[in-house]
């Protein structure tokens, strides 16, 4: 009988430490990769691959490679603090200046040329107004 309470326990427990919960027991800033390029590399090509052109196997993860949606800078920090579909949030995990340097180093690689860098205060700003606190 204590198993199942346990279980119970603990998964709530998970739960609670999802997302800003996350955020707030263990501080922005889990990742120690600090560049575009060492966080892309660190984080995003799992899924996004190493060439930025996306897969389709048990889930369908988009290219970012010479990407029209990345014109707008507003979208790329958006979609990487909040998530998007299948893709987490990484607002829990990555610093403002994280956010800034892989969302720019995507912007202006990959076939991407877009010369309009984000700011972190940039990111600052956007992260107080969208994300729950």
């Amino acid at each position: 009988m204590k198993r199942p309470a346990l279980a119970a326990g603990l998964a709530l427990g998970l739960i609670a430490l999802s997302g800003p919960a996350f955020a707030q027991a263990f501080g922005v800033g889990s990742y120690s990769e600090q560049t575009g390029e060492a966080l892309y590399q660190g984080v995003c090509q799992g899924c996004h691959m190493p060439n930025a052109k996306g897969a389709v196997g048990a889930g369908a993860y988009p290219a970012l490679a010479e990407n029209r949606k990345l014109t707008a800078k507003v979208y790329p920090v958006l979609v990487v603090l909040r998530g998007q579909k299948a893709m987490p949030e990484f607002g829990s995990s990555f610093t403002d200046a994280q956010v800034a340097n892989v969302v720019n180093y995507v912007r202006s690689n990959f076939g991407n040329h877009y010369t309009d860098a984000v700011t972190p205060d940039e990111v600052k700003t956007l992260r107080a107004s969208l994300l729950p606190r």
